[in-house]
């Protein structure tokens, strides 16, 4: 029980209770005011009198406040089960992303930006980097043009590829797509698997209906032994939005088209200026070497899984079906197949000792100790009494959610950091992945009080059944450890501006300090801690659990045994090549159709084409081509919503951000992973600071040194 101090926090936590008329008018009425101010700043102003303070500082706090209703009206098309609501937050994001590009391209406005940056007043280093990166956005959308057709073209283009965007997320949001399987199909899907899927009626009666969200498909992929099955389930995944290639063939049309009115000679160029690589041939050099080490590696490993699945259908009486091929729907099943059999670990007897709750618990606890937080679960009437219409049903979207005030630990000064929201379960119209939204985030008010942020984690993770609760398999463990990463980096952002507060870093920085934290999975004392066998949570799982588990099973011990912390450590780097080269895929992708020789070969590309040409070429895996099949067979760019909100030509900030996360691991952590004493450290200069300054120099200060690639070499086993 958390001391009372924790319970009565200074702040409420936002409202969700809008309905589809008032999204609309609130973000017209955000809009208005935050034009007003714009207005009047031009009519009372000029070049001569503009001032950090008379022009930076009065935005700034109209973005402060902006954003503390803006997010959460963009939030309800992710999580809402309101149709209506979901559409009318897409609108209002919209109307909120024109209205974004309006303000950016206001020459009026720029002119005193500009005034204000010649000044050179001495300002604090936060404060200067406002200045310097607002002075530089107003450049980078167009008004470095002259005024005329090539400024409104790049307008035109803005707006259109906010609205790409806009539908694009939706379709994948509200994808409903699946199969109908007899049960026998599906043989080798994990029972609790299967008999929560809907049941067929009519013409499918006695089939069941397969999903492509990740609780139905990865278990598929990975346990069915049909691979007929398996192959149907991949193919249909990869077309599961297909009014969306149109629409990314478009993006990546009108990116290049806009980078080039900006003199820059591709998109690619455009978007890693302002990131830590700075240049499109520092991203090259890195994958390209990263690809090299990883190559053989990955051969290797291919030619090993090819020989288990020789013998596994062999083994099934079907040596006829070995065709000599490794397809990418064998992947997932003989990659599981291998740890089980080489490595005596079965997966699904992991995720017995992660009940969903119980790690979550486990979890905090680790962040506790480490940073020096407290986190208080609210509810019932506690959730009541902080609301502010008194009702707490009003503090969440949906009755699954729950709710925790985040404080600092006396140690750390006992004051309230903020609140944290978990969305873990799957449902029609929910955004599909695994994904942390801030929802208001944290700054100091123009009262000089401090604004606290409020962060949800949405998850995708199957639903408790009466016999077993919500079970995670490990890899579903370390997403957890990941989003919640980026909440703990929301949680104890302490910046001035809400522009540079949390997870608002550059891209290729953004994942390191959430992959950095997966590391605690990794490690014998912490999943040790973590685990709980589920049939030791109640009376009624134990006996459940007896009751499904082969005759003179004995009692699970109540953690997760040494044995078994020692097998799942050792498969840390199993077929990791594999997995890297997978990576290497996106983001060599990402870069092809954002860095082509010139807008023709852009306008020319066959894109899906190229996607499946370039992942069997880098992944070294084989898809349907090799088996006659066109190399458009499957549409995978239309699926990946990264590309298109917000990591275009910076997926490979996925792969960079790892070799500041291993390092970062490494130097200070990999010794002791529970130092209190560094972890407060951890807290202090590299979470705490967000973007408020030039990240390089958030990782100097933090290492002591430049960061270096060593580690991450060396963590894959690929050092020179």
């Amino acid at each position: 029980m958390a001391a009372q101090a924790y319970r009565s926090p200074p702040q409420a936590p936002p409202k969700f209770t809008a309905t589809p008329k008032s999204l609309v008018e609130d973000t017209k009425r955000l809009i208005a005011k935050s034009r007003g101010l714009q207005d009047k700043l031009a009519a009372d102003l000029n070049e001569g009198n503009a001032t950090f303070k008379n022009v930076l500082v009065p935005m700034a706090h109209d973005e402060n406040t902006m954003a503390l209703e803006s997010n959460i009206i963009g939030f309800y098309q992710a999580v809402s089960t309101d149709q209506g609501l979901r559409d009318a937050s897409t609108e209002a994001e919209k109307l909120l992303d024109e209205f974004s590009i309006e303000s950016a391209m206001r020459e009026d406005i720029f002119k005193l930006v500009d005034a204000a940056l010649k000044k050179g007043e001495k300002l604090d280093p936060e404060s200067q980097r406002l200045l310097e990166k607002e002075h530089k956005s107003y450049i980078r959308n167009g008004l470095g043009l002259p005024a005329g057709p090539k400024r409104d073209r790049f307008k035109e283009i803005k707006m259109r590829l906010s609205q790409l965007s806009i539908i694009f997320q939706k379709n994948l949001n509200e994808e409903t797509g699946g199969i109908w399987f007899t049960p026998e199909e599906l043989d080798g899907v994990p029972e609790d698997i299967v008999s929560n899927l809907k049941k067929g009626e009519g013409e499918n009666a006695g089939k069941v209906w397969l999903t492509f969200k990740y609780p139905d498909l990865f278990p598929t992929l990975k346990y069915a032994k049909n691979a007929d099955v398996r192959k149907k389930v991949f193919i249909n995944n990869e077309n599961k939005c297909n009014q969306n290639v149109p629409l990314f063939r478009e993006a990546i049309i009108l990116r290049d088209e806009a980078a080039r009115l900006l003199g820059y000679p591709n998109h690619a160029a455009f978007r890693i200026e302002d990131k830590m690589a700075k240049t499109p041939e520092t991203v090259d050099e890195f994958l390209g070497d990263l690809r090299t080490r990883l190559t053989a590696g990955g051969k290797s490993e291919i030619d090993n899984l090819k020989s288990l699945k020789k013998e596994d259908l062999k083994n099934r009486g079907l040596d006829k079906a070995y065709d000599g091929n490794y397809y990418l729907w064998d992947h997932r099943f003989y990659d599981r197949l291998l740890v089980e059999q080489q490595y005596s670990l079965d997966h699904q007897k992991i995720a017995e000792y992660f009940p969903l709750q119980t790690t979550i618990r486990g979890m905090l606890q680790i962040f506790e100790e480490i940073f020096g937080l407290v986190f208080v679960e609210l509810t019932g009437k506690e959730r009541d009494a902080i609301s502010e219409t008194g009702k707490g049903s009003d503090i969440v979207w949906h009755e699954d959610v729950q709710v925790f005030s985040v404080w600092d630990d006396e140690g750390e000064g006992g004051k309230f950091s903020g609140y944290l929201y978990l969305d873990l379960f799957p449902r029609e119209g929910k955004y599909g992945h695994a994904a942390n939204f801030n929802l208001q985030p944290g700054f100091i008010d123009e009262n000089g009080k401090r604004r606290y942020p409020a962060t949800a984690l949405v998850c995708n993770f199957s639903k408790p059944t009466p016999k077993k609760p919500s079970l995670l398999k490990h890899e579903e463990v370390v997403t957890l450890f990941h989003e919640l990463g980026h909440g703990i980096h929301d949680l104890v952002g302490r910046t001035i501006y809400s522009r540079f507060h949390g997870t608002n870093t550059v891209r290729d920085f953004v994942e390191a300090p959430s992959q950095m934290l997966e590391n605690w999975c990794w490690t014998p004392s912490q999943l040790k801690s973590l685990s709980r066998h589920y049939s030791s949570l109640s009376g009624e799982y134990m006996q459940a659990y007896m009751e499904s588990a082969p005759a003179g099973t004995e009692k699970p011990s109540e953690r997760l045994p040494d044995e078994l912390i020692k097998k799942l450590i050792d498969t840390k780097h199993v077929n990791d090549a594999l997995f890297n080269l997978r990576q290497l895929h996106f983001g060599i992708f990402d870069m092809t159709v954002h860095e082509p020789e010139d807008h023709e070969a852009v306008e020319k590309l066959k894109v899906s084409e190229k996607y499946n040409t370039l992942r069997k070429e880098i992944s070294l895996i084989d898809g349907p081509e090799v088996l006659g099949a066109p190399n458009d067979w499957g549409h995978g760019q239309a699926t990946f919503g990264h590309l298109i909100g917000g990591y275009d030509a910076g997926y490979y900030g996925y792969l960079s951000s790892q070799v500041y996360s291993t390092d970062m691991f490494y130097t200070v952590f990999k010794s002791n992973p529970m130092n209190a004493k560094e972890g407060r450290r951890y807290r202090h200069t590299v979470l705490e600071r967000g973007g408020s300054q030039e990240e390089m120099q958030t990782l100097i200060d933090f290492l002591g040194r430049k960061p270096s690639t060593e580690a991450f070499y060396k963590e894959l086993g690929i050092s020179k």
